[in-house]
């Protein structure tokens, strides 16, 4: 089997999997739409990007609606940055601001109008011919490469501050999904830095290099896009958790040092703090698996945003962690009691408040040094 076939066999196998995967997504019945459509326009893109084998092979020539799915390719990493927003933030909304992210799409075709989109067969064959020295090629591959590095740059902001305002609001169990959905933006950018590679050998005497790494990204991008698919399906609840109107206790500190430094007093943050651990101790709250900082605020009539403050500022605590200590000082003392000791260790952690051994294990061993297990074993 030669290098065509096997390119071609490749793209097939992709271009089905990729597409099955978006009809799947855009008819599914489902409260996440918006997310759903979003990854679904973003397979379906990049099913396009990597057909070209087979667009090659249905063409005469070049052709302006095969340069249109050329530059395609500049919807794809916008498209996913979109996609990451609204799995991140539970009220996004599509809003008109969002049109900017056209902005390179257009750019890249309006550049390609005098020299391609508006002439003949004949002019396009040697625009194709020339194309390592077209300045506007050369653009675009310049512009594709500025704005793979700016939007990621974008995505990895994003996760950060979402992860962060979930760990100051949120005491679930929902922080894994951050962890490995940046996981997958780690491995989509690996992929974006081996199209770059290849985008080198392209435009060198070297092309044919060009071709197998392309049949390797093929296989990387089916690879990643099902595992991707299998951990979002297999857990639907994931993310869509956080308000994007919420602040960050650091930038909530900042704003009360402008516009008043003695807004509030120690003796008024040691009264709080009075109140928030006497509410903690015998209301257990924390036995909620879904707990958010709104429902103490709400049980000791403290404003959340004060609370927000006090916890993640004063005590120098994210509400996460604040939380999951009451709940490990709740199994522990389960693990210590003797009348207990055929309590399994799943048991356990539904009881206290968390709903996910991995989490309950990782709290746990973070606060005591030991697992579960471990620290049963040497009471």
């Amino acid at each position: 089997m030669d290098k065509i076939d096997l390119l071609i066999i490749v793209t097939v196998i992709s271009l089905f999997i990729s597409l099955f995967l978006a009809f799947f997504l855009l008819t599914v019945k489902t409260k996440y739409r918006t997310s759903n459509t979003l990854f679904a326009v973003f397979l379906i893109i990049t099913a396009v990007d990597t057909s070209e084998p087979l667009f090659s092979l249905l063409s005469d020539g070049p052709s302006n609606l095969g340069m249109l799915r050329n530059t395609l390719a500049f919807l794809q990493i916008p498209v996913f940055y979109l996609y990451v927003l609204s799995v991140c933030y539970s009220d996004f909304k599509f809003k008109l601001k969002y049109i900017i992210h056209l902005l390179p799409f257009l750019l890249a075709n309006a550049v390609l109008l005098p020299r391609f989109y508006t002439v003949d067969l004949a002019s396009k064959i040697n625009f194709i011919i020339h194309r390592q020295s077209m300045i506007e090629l050369q653009f675009n591959h310049v512009l594709f490469h500025i704005q793979i590095v700016i939007y990621l740059i974008a995505v990895f902001r994003v996760l950060k501050k979402a992860k962060k305002l979930y760990l100051e609001n949120y005491a679930g169990a929902n922080i894994n999904s951050y962890h490995w959905l940046f996981q997958f933006t780690v491995v989509l950018t690996v992929l974006y830095l081996i199209v770059v590679f290849k985008n080198i050998f392209k435009f060198s005497d070297y092309s044919y290099i060009s071709e197998w790494i392309k049949i390797g990204i093929l296989v990387f991008q089916l690879f990643i896009v099902c595992w991707y698919l299998f951990k979002a399906l297999n857990n639907p609840g994931l993310f869509r958790n956080i308000d994007s109107k919420l602040k960050l206790a650091s930038d909530m500190v900042s704003e009360e040092k402008k516009s008043d430094p003695e807004t509030i007093s120690k003796e008024q943050n040691s009264a709080e703090l009075l109140k928030l651990k006497k509410y903690m101790m015998e209301e257990k709250p924390f036995l909620d698996p879904s707990l958010t900082i709104q429902h103490i605020s709400n049980g000791i009539e403290i404003p959340t945003r004060e609370l927000s403050v006090l916890i993640n500022h004063q005590l120098g605590q994210h509400f996460y962690d604040f939380v999951n200590t009451y709940r490990i000082e709740n199994a522990m003392a389960i693990l210590k009691d003797v009348t207990k000791s055929k309590v399994t260790v799943l048991e356990i952690l539904y009881e206290v408040g968390f709903n996910s051994k991995s989490s309950f294990n990782t709290a746990f061993k973070k606060h005591t040094g030991y697992t579960p297990t471990e620290y049963r074993k040497i009471l």
